[in-house]
């Protein structure tokens, strides 16, 4: 069916998650849309970071 490899699947679960946390916790849409960016920025930042440090850590 799907091939993905694991970074398309990290942004595809960044993408569903921001979306829910954004529904399910904010009031109005503009707060929805803003916390659902912010929530989008935060996984792809720990995607990153973590990615580097297991890079480090194995060569």
């Amino acid at each position: 069916m799907w091939n993905l490899d694991h970074f398309e699947v990290s942004v595809l679960f960044a993408i569903l998650a921001s979306a829910v946390l954004g529904l399910v916790t904010k009031r109005t849409d503009r707060e929805r849309i803003r916390y659902g960016l912010y929530c989008f920025g935060c996984f792809m930042a720990a995607l990153f970071c973590i990615g580097w440090f297991m890079k480090l850590l194995h060569g």
